[in-house]
């Protein structure tokens, strides 16, 4: 299914998670199709899941308006914690609702729900085998005019150091919604990544998405792109076309889940076309293209190369000037994809 973007900002306080939609008849997933934002996917999914399930709450940093929380708060008034601008004791809260038999839902900007709660979650939530979903929404360079004091590049890294920790990142609103509902029945504690303004629509709601699976967009026989994220991987899409118009077979995976890693679908990819470019939206230590390399250096070493941030702090601007400026473009990608078929 091709993608479908759009950078509509939706200003409604209770966006669309109430909304009556469509659903899957075989899983009840919702049809995310019409939402004009990913943190209505995200509100819808953790919505739905607190109608059907009494334990789950929702913590908030002061940011309701930002994320669209508003309408947990107005529905569960007496399931719903505003902790203010203090991440880290919000995280802590977290921790002990869940020590009572609730499962949290705490959210913050990805750059505090990562780098300033870390050793809450490490501890006081994963340590203490307690079960809270962090969300960190706007990672990486999604935090635009922000800049770099809010760009949180290391994430993911921080992240994968936390013992049976899911991560996700998913690159569309059904993706979303589904991968969200699917990590609380998991019974594990996860960090949720994603954008909140702007949405695409790449997967129907009857598409199969699951966790720890990741999804191949387009065959190919030259060289393989496993990208994460809404950024990277309509880039990504991109890419391939740019590559086609050269002659050049891609296949581009979306790793939707970076912990747990879809391993035997990496090893598969590698060995059918010996060339892996990973594509991500942080930093390369630590990261998922660390994490693939690392892998296939054991199974089978393939010649590889990376899209990332480099060596380089965050800055201010808008996306289409950050995407350009950290190489990120779909020009960009198929530029090294090009030299990585050739080498």
């Amino acid at each position: 299914m091709s993608a479908k973007s759009t950078n509509n900002v939706n200003t409604t306080n209770t966006s669309k998670a109430n909304a009556s939609k469509a659903v899957n008849k075989e899983n009840n997933y919702r049809d995310t199709s019409d939402f004009v934002d990913m943190k209505d996917a995200l509100m819808a999914a953790i919505m739905d899941l607190a109608e059907k399930n009494s334990d789950v709450v929702m913590l908030e940093s002061d940011l309701m308006k930002c994320l669209g929380s508003t309408c947990f708060f107005e529905k569960y008034p007496k399931r719903a914690f505003n902790c203010g601008i203090a991440e880290a004791n919000m995280v802590g809260v977290a921790a002990g609702l869940s020590s009572m038999g609730f499962v949290p839902f705490a959210e913050s900007f990805g750059v505090f729900s990562s780098r300033r709660a870390f050793d809450q979650f490490f501890l006081s939530v994963n340590y203490a085998k307690q079960r809270v979903h962090l969300i960190g929404t706007d990672p990486g360079v999604v935090a635009q005019v922000n800049g770099g004091t809010h760009m949180p590049f290391e994430d993911i890294a921080l992240m994968r150091q936390i013992p049976d920790l899911i991560i996700i990142d998913p690159s569309d609103a059904q993706s979303c919604y589904d991968l969200v509902v699917q990590a609380y029945e998991s019974g594990h504690s996860s960090y949720i990544r994603l954008a909140r303004k702007g949405v695409t629509h790449r997967y129907s709601v009857d598409k199969t998405i699951t966790l720890g699976k990741g999804i191949v967009l387009s065959e190919g026989k030259d060289l393989s792109i496993i990208a994460e994220g809404e950024i990277m991987v309509n880039e990504a899409e991109n890419a391939v076309r740019l590559l086609k118009e050269k002659g050049i077979s891609a296949e581009l995976i979306d790793m939707h889940t970076i912990k747990p890693l879809d391993t035997k679908l990496i090893e598969k990819t590698a060995k059918k076309t010996g060339k892996v470019l990973v594509c991500e939206n942080g930093r390369y230590a630590g990261g998922l293209g660390e994490a693939v390399a690392a892998h296939l250096s054991k199974t089978c070493p393939t010649l590889m190369d990376f899209v990332n941030v480099g060596e380089k702090f965050g800055e201010v601007g808008d996306l289409k000037y950050l995407i350009k400026t950290f190489k990120f473009t779909a020009e960009d990608i198929a530029l090294k994809a090009e030299k990585l078929v050739k080498a």
